[in-house]
Formats: structure tokens, C-alpha cells, sequence
């Protein structure tokens, strides 16, 4: 059976609901404390948190936002509460719990909910990164928003930005805790009726567009036309816009309509710098996590030289130099040198991008302005100066030009 971690600062409930889930099969853990909890989890890594909100020394959903911006939510939590508010529980379930309990506790909603909860999470699934507990740039916590407001639609939505955006897990906050989530190329090779009942009161998820044969586009048509029959939707994610969809790579009009219904734009990692570092947290902890690098931690200089990379390959790219750096750094401690070591490997590998030579005149025109002038504000720092100065534009048109091709304003000097 599961190994269960119980947080509750009353004695008294941590003695019942131990000797009930014992009963169980359960081998159950006990804290009285936040701190006692972080101990427990590190030590012994349970299935299952149940985890009281109201404690003395850090309050239940900080210690969950905690755990969720550390890479540390890899189970899933089950808040308690005697004084909670729907407010609260929202809150929770966005941060990443997976339900809530009100206090006194039923004893067949307890283990009803322990249940779902150990058959619903797969202990052998990858850990997924998770946007609950960023939000340090006004940039992402605007995009937080949206996608609340999105997630309340059940029209298809298309999600639009650049290579390496890993949509997934801007699409996974779209779909209601515990409903199912498609998200594998592969089910549009299954029968269509089976996939329907899968995906039933949940999401389909298409993570490129681009990547689909003639024969997976006519598939995923079958499925949308179907979709709102069993309370699915269809999401996907597109690094070009719609008429290249339909002009380079042979996709129906209408088709890509449908699922453009309802349209938003993911900003390029550049645009929420400020969460980098936080990110980069994530994805070390969870390859330490999974026992894929030895135990490692990052300096802060070492977050700071990720942050103040330009990333042009946005979150993939990050993904890879973390793993990197887990892999290579020779301490315990990952030092500024060893992210600037990586880095500069990253910027060779980067310094001839390759520019879409078979689009028209004014697509490529635009590709290398972006490429000529992401290249000029990193390596002036931002300085819009200097890179007014380097590319012989006045400051003003300088200004038109950046904001034209999307890229983010660099530092205004004084003088």
C-alpha cells in the first residue's frame, strides 16, 4: 500500500486519521509542523500529503506553493481545514492540490478521496514543470489570468509562440484537477471512438501542429467535430501562424479555423526573464528528484547568468543547459563559472541561427531583423545606446522596431 504523510498540529487528528488509514494498509508518517513535514518529505519521499492549513509555524498553502516552486510537488496533497472558504480551496487546487477536506472528516469522504487520489497520480509519470507558484513578471502573471479565464471555455483553443515554448504546460491549467489530459501524438493513430472516451470531460492536446501528417490533420478533424459530444476540447500549440499552416504545410482552412475558435499568444521566455530563475529551481529539483543527477543546488550568480540570458530557444533551451549543468558542475554547488561555461557552449551553438531562406521576401526580412537585433541587445546587455549606436538607427525608430518584431525594450540611459 501507499506511504501517507499526515500535517496537522492537533494531536488529536493526526492519531485518528493515522490509525484509520493504518487500518487501511497504509504506512502512515505523522508532522506536527511545517517543518517537521519538509524533514519528512525529504527523508522518506511519500505518496500521499495530507496537509492542514492552519499550523503555528507556516501556514498549510505556503508550505504547498513551497513545494510546488522547489520542484518538490511530485505527490499529490490533499489540504484539510475545520475554518476553510471556497476562496481557499481554489487557491489550493490552483497551486496544485489535488482536494480538500473539511474538517470534522467523514471517514468514507476521507478514504473515497485517499483513493482518488493514489489512483489518479501516477507515481511512475514524469514530473511536469508547473506555472502554480511562478509569477515574479507581470508578463506571466497576465498569461496566469488568461488561461484561468480560457480554462472556463470549452470552445477548441490554438496557442501561438515560438519554438521551444514546451506548450504543454501552458495547456495542462486549462483542464479541471483529476480530468483526464490527451496530450500524446499518438492517440490520433488510435480508434477515434476509444480516444473520445478517454479524453470524455477533459482535454486533447496537439503540442505542434506542424508535426502532423495529411493523415493525423484528418483524424484530429474527426475528433473535433465529435469533441463537444463527450465534453472534450481540443487544444493545440503552432510555432507559425495560420496561413503558413495552410500554405507550407497542406492543412485544411476550415480545419485550422475550427481550431483556432479561440487564439492565445504565449510570450517567448526573454518576455518573463524575472521567473527564470525560478524555473530553473524546478528543473533541477526534479532531475534530482528522479535520482537523474547527483544533489545539486544553484548559486545565486549562477541563477542570476540564466536569467540574463537571451534564450532564443526559450524553454527547451533552458531545459538543456539545467541538465547540463546538473551533469557537469563538479560540486554540489552549481557556480557562476559553470553556468557561464555552459552558456558560452550554448551561444556557439546559437551564433548561426538558420534563417527561413524558402519564405517570401518580407517573412525572411523580418526572421533575420529579429535574429540582427536579439543578437545586438545581448551582447550590448540591453543598452539601448549602444544598440542604437551599433545599428545606425535613431532611438526613437530604434524603440518602433523592437516593439514591431515583438522583442522586449532593453535599459533607456539617462543622457
Amino acid at each position: 500500500m501507499a506511504q501517507i504523510l499526515v500535517v496537522d498540529d492537533e494531536i488529536g487528528i493526526r492519531e485518528l486519521l493515522s490509525e484509520i488509514l493504518a487500518d487501511e494498509g497504509h504506512d502512515v508518517l505523522l508532522a506536527d509542523s511545517a517543518g517537521d513535514a519538509r524533514r519528512q518529505r525529504e527523508a522518506k519521499r511519500p505518496d500521499l500529503v495530507l496537509l492542514d492549513i492552519w499550523m503555528p509555524d507556516t501556514d498549510g498553502i505556503t508550505l504547498l506553493k513551497e513545494w510546488a516552486s522547489n520542484g518538490q510537488l511530485t505527490m499529490p496533497v490533499v489540504m484539510m481545514s475545520g475554518h476553510g472558504t471556497i476562496e481557499t480551496a481554489v487557491e489550493a487546487t490552483r497551486i496544485g492540490a489535488l482536494d480538500y477536506l473539511e474538517k470534522p472528516i467523514a471517514l468514507q469522504r476521507l478514504l473515497s478521496t485517499v483513493k482518488r487520489a493514489l489512483r489518479l497520480y501516477d507515481l511512475a509519470a514524469p514530473r511536469r514543470l508547473s506555472l502554480a507558484a511562478l509569477g515574479r513578471s507581470p508578463t506571466l502573471v497576465e498569461l496566469r489570468k488568461r488561461l484561468q479565464q480560457l480554462a472556463q471555455a470549452s470552445a477548441p483553443l490554438l496557442l501561438r509562440g515560438e519554438q521551444g515554448m514546451l506548450a504543454e504546460i501552458f495547456a495542462r491549467p486549462l483542464v479541471a484537477p483529476g480530468a483526464p489530459f490527451l496530450c500524446d501524438a499518438g492517440f490520433l493513430a488510435d480508434a477515434p471512438s476509444e480516444v473520445l472516451q478517454r479524453a470524455g470531460g477533459g482535454i486533447l492536446f496537439v503540442a505542434d501542429l506542424t508535426g502532423l501528417q495529411r493523415a493525423e490533420q484528418k483524424n484530429l478533424e474527426f475528433l473535433q467535430a465529435r469533441a463537444d459530444r463527450h465534453r472534450a476540447r481540443v487544444v493545440s500549440f503552432s510555432p507559425v501562424d495560420a496561413k503558413t499552416l495552410v500554405e507550407r504545410y497542406q492543412w485544411d482552412a476550415a480545419l485550422v479555423a475550427r481550431l483556432g475558435e479561440l487564439t492565445l499568444r504565449l510570450p517567448a521566455l526573454r518576455e518573463f526573464a524575472e521567473d527564470i530563475p525560478d524555473l530553473a529551481a524546478q528543473m533541477l529539483a526534479q532531475l534530482v528528484e528522479a535520482r537523474a543527477c547527483p544533489a545539486r543546488r544553484l548559486s545565486v550568480g549562477a541563477l542570476n547568468a540564466l536569467r540574463h540570458h537571451r534564450w532564443p530557444g526559450n524553454l527547451a533551451e533552458l531545459e538543456h543547459a539545467v541538465k547540463n549543468l546538473a551533469l557537469s558542475a563538479l560540486d554540489e554547488e552549481v557556480t557562476l563559472q559553470d553556468a557561464e561555461r555552459v552558456l558560452a557552449a550554448h551561444a556557439r551553438e546559437a551564433s548561426a541561427p538558420a534563417l527561413p531562406l524558402d519564405r517570401p521576401y518580407r517573412e525572411a526580412r523580418e526572421a533575420f531583423e529579429r535574429v540582427y537585433f536579439e543578437n545586438l541587445l545581448s551582447a550590448e546587455s540591453g543598452s539601448m545606446s549602444r544598440v542604437a549606436e551599433r545599428s545606425g538607427l535613431e532611438r526613437t525608430h530604434l524603440y518602433r522596431k523592437l516593439k514591431a518584431l515583438g522583442l522586449p525594450v532593453g535599459r533607456r540611459e539617462e543622457g
